[in-house]
Protein backbone atom coordinates (compact mmCIF):
# COMPACT_ATOMS: atom_id res chain seq x y z
CA UNK A 1 0.00 0.00 0.00
CA UNK A 2 1.10 3.39 -0.64
CA UNK A 3 0.41 6.90 0.16
CA UNK A 4 -3.22 7.48 -0.92
CA UNK A 5 -5.17 11.02 -0.82
CA UNK A 6 -8.72 11.41 -1.98
CA UNK A 7 -10.86 13.92 -1.15
CA UNK A 8 -15.24 14.80 -0.97
CA UNK A 9 -15.99 17.74 1.35
CA UNK A 10 -12.78 16.58 3.44
CA UNK A 11 -9.28 16.18 2.07
CA UNK A 12 -8.17 12.67 3.34
CA UNK A 13 -4.44 11.62 3.22
CA UNK A 14 -3.07 7.98 4.28
CA UNK A 15 0.50 7.88 4.12
CA UNK A 16 2.18 4.60 4.08
CA UNK A 17 2.80 3.10 7.33
CA UNK A 18 0.97 5.22 9.36
CA UNK A 19 -1.67 4.77 11.98
CA UNK A 20 -4.85 6.72 11.53
CA UNK A 21 -7.35 7.77 13.88
CA UNK A 22 -10.65 7.64 12.11
CA UNK A 23 -14.18 9.03 13.26
CA UNK A 24 -17.73 8.18 11.86
CA UNK A 25 -20.71 9.67 13.33
CA UNK A 26 -24.68 8.90 12.64
CA UNK A 27 -26.37 10.73 10.12
CA UNK A 28 -27.82 14.10 11.60
CA UNK A 29 -26.15 13.77 14.66
CA UNK A 30 -24.48 16.54 14.89
CA UNK A 31 -26.37 19.98 15.54
CA UNK A 32 -25.41 23.71 13.62
CA UNK A 33 -22.20 24.85 15.91
CA UNK A 34 -21.47 28.03 14.99
CA UNK A 35 -18.48 28.30 17.66
CA UNK A 36 -16.28 26.41 15.69
CA UNK A 37 -16.38 28.48 12.84
CA UNK A 38 -12.96 29.63 12.37
CA UNK A 39 -11.12 27.59 14.37
CA UNK A 40 -8.30 25.01 13.28
CA UNK A 41 -9.13 21.48 12.02
CA UNK A 42 -7.90 20.18 15.35
CA UNK A 43 -9.44 22.00 17.62
CA UNK A 44 -12.67 22.44 15.77
CA UNK A 45 -12.58 18.26 15.80
CA UNK A 46 -12.13 18.67 19.10
CA UNK A 47 -15.52 21.07 19.36
CA UNK A 48 -17.60 18.78 17.21
CA UNK A 49 -16.87 15.78 19.47
CA UNK A 50 -17.57 17.51 22.75
CA UNK A 51 -20.98 18.29 20.90
CA UNK A 52 -21.62 14.81 20.46
CA UNK A 53 -20.66 13.26 23.46
CA UNK A 54 -23.15 15.76 25.22
CA UNK A 55 -25.74 15.81 22.45
CA UNK A 56 -29.37 15.42 23.62
CA UNK A 57 -31.33 15.50 20.49
CA UNK A 58 -30.36 13.58 16.88
CA UNK A 59 -30.22 9.62 16.61
CA UNK A 60 -28.30 7.93 19.25
CA UNK A 61 -28.91 4.56 17.86
CA UNK A 62 -25.27 3.11 19.26
CA UNK A 63 -26.63 3.26 22.55
CA UNK A 64 -29.06 -0.03 21.35
CA UNK A 65 -26.97 -2.83 23.23
CA UNK A 66 -27.79 -4.89 19.83
CA UNK A 67 -26.13 -2.13 18.02
CA UNK A 68 -23.25 -1.01 19.84
CA UNK A 69 -22.65 -5.30 20.08
CA UNK A 70 -23.07 -5.55 15.88
CA UNK A 71 -20.37 -2.28 15.70
CA UNK A 72 -17.92 -4.15 17.85
CA UNK A 73 -18.42 -7.33 15.60
CA UNK A 74 -17.93 -5.37 12.46
CA UNK A 75 -14.41 -3.86 13.73
CA UNK A 76 -13.14 -6.98 15.27
CA UNK A 77 -14.26 -8.80 11.62
CA UNK A 78 -12.47 -5.87 9.65
CA UNK A 79 -9.33 -6.56 11.51
CA UNK A 80 -9.37 -10.56 11.80
CA UNK A 81 -11.08 -11.87 8.67
CA UNK A 82 -10.81 -9.13 6.06
CA UNK A 83 -7.16 -8.32 7.22
CA UNK A 84 -8.36 -4.57 6.37
CA UNK A 85 -6.66 -3.00 9.21
CA UNK A 86 -5.02 -3.86 12.84
CA UNK A 87 -7.26 -1.87 15.64
CA UNK A 88 -5.01 -0.11 18.27
CA UNK A 89 -7.71 1.56 19.59
CA UNK A 90 -11.59 1.88 19.50
CA UNK A 91 -14.52 3.32 21.22
CA UNK A 92 -18.45 3.04 20.46
CA UNK A 93 -20.26 6.31 21.90
CA UNK A 94 -24.16 6.71 21.75
CA UNK A 95 -23.87 8.74 18.35
CA UNK A 96 -20.44 8.00 16.98
CA UNK A 97 -17.08 5.74 17.10
CA UNK A 98 -13.38 6.62 16.87
CA UNK A 99 -10.84 4.25 16.32
CA UNK A 100 -7.03 4.15 15.39
CA UNK A 101 -6.00 1.60 12.99
CA UNK A 102 -2.65 0.32 11.54
CA UNK A 103 -3.56 -0.04 7.76
CA UNK A 104 -3.56 -2.89 5.78
CA UNK A 105 -6.14 -1.40 2.78
CA UNK A 106 -7.15 1.80 1.31
CA UNK A 107 -8.40 3.83 3.71
CA UNK A 108 -11.75 4.86 0.96
CA UNK A 109 -11.93 0.92 1.78
CA UNK A 110 -12.13 0.71 5.27
CA UNK A 111 -14.31 3.10 5.71
CA UNK A 112 -16.42 1.77 2.61
CA UNK A 113 -16.50 -2.27 4.36
CA UNK A 114 -17.01 -1.03 7.80
CA UNK A 115 -19.99 1.69 6.76
CA UNK A 116 -21.44 -0.02 4.29
CA UNK A 117 -21.76 -3.48 6.16
CA UNK A 118 -22.27 -2.29 9.84
CA UNK A 119 -25.01 0.34 8.41
CA UNK A 120 -27.27 -2.61 6.35
CA UNK A 121 -26.89 -4.77 9.84
CA UNK A 122 -28.24 -2.06 12.29
CA UNK A 123 -30.66 -0.67 10.36
CA UNK A 124 -32.07 -4.27 9.98
CA UNK A 125 -31.64 -4.77 13.69
CA UNK A 126 -33.91 -1.22 14.38
CA UNK A 127 -36.44 -2.47 12.21
CA UNK A 128 -35.40 0.99 9.38
CA UNK A 129 -34.30 1.73 6.47
CA UNK A 130 -32.32 4.75 5.44
CA UNK A 131 -28.91 6.22 5.66
CA UNK A 132 -27.28 5.31 8.97
CA UNK A 133 -23.94 7.25 8.51
CA UNK A 134 -22.75 10.54 8.10
CA UNK A 135 -21.63 10.19 4.81
CA UNK A 136 -18.06 11.93 5.40
CA UNK A 137 -16.24 10.96 8.72
CA UNK A 138 -12.85 12.67 9.93
CA UNK A 139 -9.12 10.97 9.42
CA UNK A 140 -6.03 12.10 10.65
CA UNK A 141 -2.98 10.39 10.91
CA UNK A 142 -0.43 9.95 13.60
CA UNK A 143 2.44 11.27 12.75
CA UNK A 144 4.44 9.58 15.21
CA UNK A 145 4.51 6.99 18.20
CA UNK A 146 3.60 10.13 20.68
CA UNK A 147 0.50 11.45 18.65
CA UNK A 148 0.04 7.59 18.92
CA UNK A 149 -0.12 7.08 22.21
CA UNK A 150 -1.93 11.17 22.85
CA UNK A 151 -4.80 9.52 20.46
CA UNK A 152 -5.21 6.17 21.89
CA UNK A 153 -5.77 7.93 25.22
CA UNK A 154 -8.57 10.31 23.39
CA UNK A 155 -10.25 7.35 23.02
CA UNK A 156 -10.06 5.13 25.93
CA UNK A 157 -11.14 8.59 27.74
CA UNK A 158 -14.32 9.78 25.41
CA UNK A 159 -16.90 8.11 27.86
CA UNK A 160 -15.24 9.51 31.06
CA UNK A 161 -14.99 13.38 29.64
CA UNK A 162 -18.32 12.29 28.21
CA UNK A 163 -19.56 11.92 31.84
CA UNK A 164 -20.68 8.03 31.14
CA UNK A 165 -17.94 5.95 33.43
CA UNK A 166 -15.81 6.77 35.64
CA UNK A 167 -12.57 4.91 34.52
CA UNK A 168 -11.87 3.83 30.95
CA UNK A 169 -12.44 -0.26 31.46
CA UNK A 170 -16.00 0.80 32.67
CA UNK A 171 -17.21 1.57 28.85
CA UNK A 172 -18.34 -1.54 27.87
CA UNK A 173 -17.75 -0.76 23.92
CA UNK A 174 -14.17 0.46 23.91
CA UNK A 175 -10.84 -1.44 23.49
CA UNK A 176 -10.41 -0.45 27.32
CA UNK A 177 -13.24 -2.26 28.29
CA UNK A 178 -12.72 -4.73 31.62
CA UNK A 179 -8.82 -4.85 31.04
CA UNK A 180 -8.63 -5.87 27.83
CA UNK A 181 -6.18 -4.60 25.70
CA UNK A 182 -6.54 -3.07 22.47
CA UNK A 183 -6.71 -6.36 20.16
CA UNK A 184 -9.64 -7.62 21.38
CA UNK A 185 -10.61 -10.93 20.20
CA UNK A 186 -13.91 -11.45 20.56
CA UNK A 187 -17.23 -9.09 21.86
CA UNK A 188 -18.93 -10.48 24.71
CA UNK A 189 -22.81 -11.19 23.80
Amino acid sequence: MSESYYERKLPHWQPEGASVFVTWRLHGSLPYNPDVIGLPPGKAFAAFDQVLDHADSGPRWLSDTRVARCMAKTLIFGEAELKLYSLRAWVIMPNHMHILIDPNASLARITQSVKNFSAREANEILGRAGQFWQRESFDHWARNSDEAVRITDYIELNPVKAGFVERPEDWRWSSKWAGQEAYPTQVET
